[in-house]
């Protein structure tokens, strides 16, 4: 299937590895020239040369603070200026999770709550707001925020609470954008393998219900297609792309 991404341009993000990597990698595959955005320069600019050389698009490095006005409205101009436009936005940079086990609730902080929040709620929406104009512009754009699994699982209260909002928010801006040729979608991904985890040993996977942990790329896949053409009758709404829960039915 051909998605109908050759020449667009995109902006992923948390680009420099992980999933926002595998999407910048993926798009740039379909056609697509890449601005990917993060916080350290020496990924971003290892990351752009690899993908670049992969891939045959261009893809140009941006250092960013999502939790910075500034940081954020300086980025999205250089990278609409280095592109000639922006006609997708994958929001994907955020505080890890998962990375160990969760604090409880008596032990929370007021300033762990809200870094995780303006991190990834508030920058998701900075981003948006200085991207919206851009698309608006065009008559058509796609917006897709990774948001994960937590939102549906208790375990983790800030990841739960962090990830239901980007959901609301992500309906809000459909809403609000629809009527200008932009949708607006949430993905969910679960665990998933990245350069950071090790390698598939084939040893079966019990986290899902397809048997093997997925992977970043199968994850990127996804959000391709929600970044396309293709997907316009998805709008927003969320996709899960974990492997399956067991046991759990959504409706």
């Amino acid at each position: 299937m051909d998605l109908g991404l050759e020449a667009k341009r995109a902006l992923v993000t948390g680009g420099s590895r992980g999933i926002g990597k595998a999407v910048a990698r993926q798009l740039a595959l379909e056609g697509a020239d890449v601005a990917i955005a993060a916080r350290d320069q020496g990924r971003l600019d290892a990351a752009a040369k690899e993908l670049a050389e992969l891939t045959g698009r261009r893809i140009v490095p941006f250092t960013v603070d999502t939790s910075s006005n500034d940081s954020v409205t300086q980025m999205v101009a250089a990278a609409a200026e280095a592109l000639g436009g922006i006609d997708i936005l994958v929001n994907a940079a955020a505080r890890p999770g998962g990375q160990a086990p969760p604090p409880k609730y008596d032990e929370l902080t007021e300033e762990e709550f809200f870094d995780h929040m303006n991190v990834k709620v508030m920058g998701y929406l900075r981003v948006v707001q200085q991207v919206a104009p851009h698309m608006k512009s065009n008559g058509w754009g796609r917006i897709v925020n990774i948001s994960g699994m937590a939102a549906r699982q208790t375990g983790t209260i800030i990841g739960s609470m962090r990830n239901v909002a980007v959901v609301a928010m992500t309906k809000n801006l459909a809403d609000a954008l629809g009527p200008f040729g932009i949708n607006v979608t949430v993905v969910h991904p679960g665990t998933t393998r990245t350069e950071a985890t090790a390698p598939d040993d084939g040893t079966p996977f019990t986290g899902n219900i397809i048997g093997h942990m997925v992977d970043a790329t199968e994850v990127a896949d996804v959000v391709c297609f929600l970044a396309s053409p293709r997907g316009v009758a998805i709008s927003g709404d969320l996709i899960a792309a974990g492997g399956g829960s067991p046991r759990a039915i959504y409706y």
